[in-house]
């Protein structure tokens, strides 16, 4: 017997199979999909078997070492995904079966994460407890026991002695069990009717169970879309099917763990935030069938589910579900793939879908489903606060207007939740006298100051330094300008000393559940206040939320990307959606500097519609999505003529082989990161086969070299 084998580089040189003989000892436990250990060249590698076979030619081949896993890590529909996604890509096979698996079934040798594994004891059914003679503390040992099986540990803390002896005597048997590291725990059971609009779409969607069919889900916020999800999700699970729901950010997983708990029971969550351990217990509870429920962030979609009856992709317009290293997948496409594979519907929600989805579902490639009212009947106010006018004033970073509703708020012993998408406290340092400005010696970009810690840092590569008083060059005091969510909440103390208030944005988020904690601190109302970064602004729940307040509105407008003012109305649209979830009546108020752009103001009334009309005439000008696709080649050298010279010789040979919009090489948006330097070119196309082996060409003639990096992104979300 044989076997075809993908060993662990991943150099696009060798992104094909290699064959090996089978010893006659591993041909009955030898599976397609399970990692195997191989000689190749001088070392000793670790692979993925493809394929078995025999050696009909008796060809010598060099023989397996030896078999890793017990059973097969990949299954066959995975093996298959993997061919697909290196072909969307543009990657090597192995790097597409690495983005699948948890690190510890990589096909790499890295340290091995071992089962957790509890000491569980229970009473020996055999024995006659009546017959026995126990003194006081073995006594209250059988009493705890019952008919139970509890912890070992747990009942040591009674006494380790009488323990021992009990076991000894084989009155209390030991059995050694696995304990998963990431325990949800399950709720009582909470119920919930749709209402007529929410049943329509249920019913819709009811007959497409069996089929293969997108649905873009196009629900104001608020709206109930997620008790949608669950009907449905509860319908898939009673034919004996499983179900994928993927959310946008690590911060709503909590919150609809939270919820998915009191409904179903066999859940498993699958996020960046879990440990290596965790993340290994829960993709095996999954592997062996032990889930109805996968939920997760974009890794997710690869969970190794059989028998797939639905998958959703909730705020669909995220570009989070779009990875940003190699392999450069999106998880929307990927769900596309297994939809089809599982002849199942893939639901696309969202209250403001990306431009390219709603075009598709107005042409029918997707089917258009519209939820028009929130599950309470209400709708928050929307008021926009010129600040134009409030800076003549001389205020803060808030508006008269804005405080007062705050106050307000807060003393009808209501809470406020204020966005602000910038982090740290100053955007920018600079001395008032030389115009010298502290910037990142490896990005050369003006770095953030953070005041709590008293340090500049840069965004972009982490690179940080203690922040002086003075001018290193003319001693002159340095100034501060712009501001982020570290300064507003110290504005917003000088006008309510009194209010308490909780600041979530990436810095303080990085221990082990924060998120949670203070998600959790601010519904069991903690706080007043619930200052921060985008990671707020969508589909966070909180009944006692009756203000939201958009405190820089413009801050997206100025991405120097097509996308930056869909980015705009998407977010002034998704934080506005946080006010007056409850019986409560809500306001919103956006504060800009720019009231009459199209995209604060069809925010006004969040109307995606109009929004979408103006939009599509902007892109359809200067040919972008949906009118074409992109291709974004990045060239990178630590070398400034060597980046150059290369991304115009790269852009020469596509304007000559390839028959589409060529842009460029340019600068990036960001010249410099972490001492490399950037251009970059875009290729406008209609169809990626036209362009495909060309890039591949590209590919291949730099992988091997050291003093430039080739990365090509087949419709990135960003430029």
């Amino acid at each position: 017997m044989t076997c075809n084998c993908l060993v662990e580089l991943k150099h696009v040189f060798f992104d094909k199979t290699f064959t090996y003989r089978v010893p006659s000892n591993m041909e009955k436990f030898i599976k397609v999909g399970m990692r195997v250990l191989v000689p190749f060249g001088g070392r000793t590698l670790e692979a993925f078997v493809i394929s078995l076979g025999t050696n009909k030619e008796n060809i010598e081949l060099k023989e397996v070492i030896k078999l890793i896993d017990q059973n097969s890590v990949l299954n066959k529909e995975l093996l298959d995904l993997g061919t697909f996604m290196k072909n969307i890509t543009l990657s090597s096979l192995m790097s597409c079966y690495s983005a699948m698996l948890p690190k510890a079934l990589k096909a790499k040798n890295t340290p091995k994460i071992k089962i957790k594994k509890e000491k569980y004891v229970y009473i020996n059914e055999k024995i006659n407890l009546d017959d026995l003679t126990l003194n006081k503390t073995q006594t209250e040992i059988i009493k705890k026991l019952g008919k139970n099986k509890l912890l070992k540990k747990d009942l040591e803390l009674i006494s380790k002695s009488s323990l021992s002896t009990l076991i000894k005597k084989e009155i209390i048997l030991i059995e050694e069990k696995e304990v998963y590291r990431h325990n949800i725990k399950l709720k009582e059971k909470q119920d919930f009717i749709l209402n007529n609009e929410q049943k329509l779409i249920f019913d819709k969607v009811s007959n497409f169970l069996n089929i293969n069919k997108t649905f873009l889900l196009f629900g104001v916020t608020g709206s109930g879309k997620t008790n949608v999800y669950m009907k449905l999700i509860e319908k898939v699970i009673n034919q004996g099917k499983t179900a994928i729901f993927l959310v946008p950010e690590i911060s709503l997983t909590p919150q609809i763990i939270d919820k998915f708990t009191s409904y179903f029971e066999k859940i498993a969550c699958l996020h960046s935030r879990l440990s290596e351990g965790e993340k290994y217990d829960e993709w095996r509870k999954i592997n062996e069938g032990k889930v109805d429920v996968v939920i997760g962030a974009r890794s997710a979609i690869f969970a190794p589910l059989k028998n797939i009856g639905i998958i959703i992709i909730d705020e669909e317009h995220t570009s989070s579900y779009k990875q940003e290293n190699n392999p450069r997948y999106n998880a929307a496409e990927i769900a596309k793939w297994r939809s089809q594979y599982h002849k199942c519907p893939l639901i696309l929600g969202s209250a403001t879908p990306k431009i390219e989805s709603y075009t598709r579902a107005l042409k029918g490639d997707y089917e258009l489903l519209t939820l028009k009212n929130r599950y309470n009947n209400t709708k928050p106010s929307i008021n926009i606060i010129d600040m134009n006018k409030e800076f003549r004033k001389n205020n803060d970073y808030f508006s008269n207007k804005l405080i007062e509703e705050i106050k307000n708020v807060l003393n009808k012993n209501e809470q406020a939740i204020l966005f602000l998408n910038k982090r740290g406290y100053s955007s920018i340092v600079v001395c008032p006298n030389c115009g010298h400005t502290e910037k990142c010696p490896n990005c050369d970009i003006a770095m953030t100051y953070h005041k709590s810690s008293n340090m500049l840092r840069c965004h972009y590569c982490g690179y940080a330094l203690k922040k002086e008083k003075n001018c290193q060059k003319c001693n002159e005091e340095y100034k501060e300008f712009g501001f982020g969510t570290e300064k507003a909440v110290e504005s917003l103390k000088k006008f309510i000393p009194d209010a308490r208030i909780v600041r979530m944005d990436v810095d303080t988020t990085t221990g082990k559940n924060s998120h949670e904690k203070i998600i959790k601190d601010f519904r069991e109302k903690k706080y007043d206040i619930l200052l921060g970064t985008q990671m707020i602004a969508k589909g966070l729940d909180f009944e006692n939320v009756t203000l939201v307040g958009a405190l820089n509105a413009d801050i997206s407008l100025n991405i120097p990307d097509f996308r930056s003012s869909e980015v705009t109305f998407e977010l002034l649209n998704q934080v506005s959606g946080r006010s007056g979830r409850g019986k409560k009546e809500g306001k919103v108020f956006i504060q800009t500097f720019n009231p009459d752009h199209y995209a604060i103001r069809h925010s006004l009334n969040s109307d995606y519609v109009g929004f979408y009309k103006e939009e599509m005439e902007f892109r359809k000008k200067l040919y972008y999505p949906p009118f074409c696709n992109l291709c974004l080649i990045r060239v990178i050298s630590k070398d400034y003529e060597t980046a150059s010279n290369f991304s115009r010789k790269i852009g020469d040979y596509l304007k000559q082989k390839v028959n589409e919009t060529v842009i460029g090489p340019s600068l990036a948006n960001v010249f410099k990161i972490n001492n490399e330097y950037r251009f970059q070119i875009i290729i406008k196309y209609k169809n990626a086969n036209n362009i495909r082996e060309i890039l591949m060409q590209i590919v291949k003639r730099f992988y091997n070299d050291k003093n430039v990096r080739v990365e090509i992104d087949l419709d990135p979300i960003r430029l």
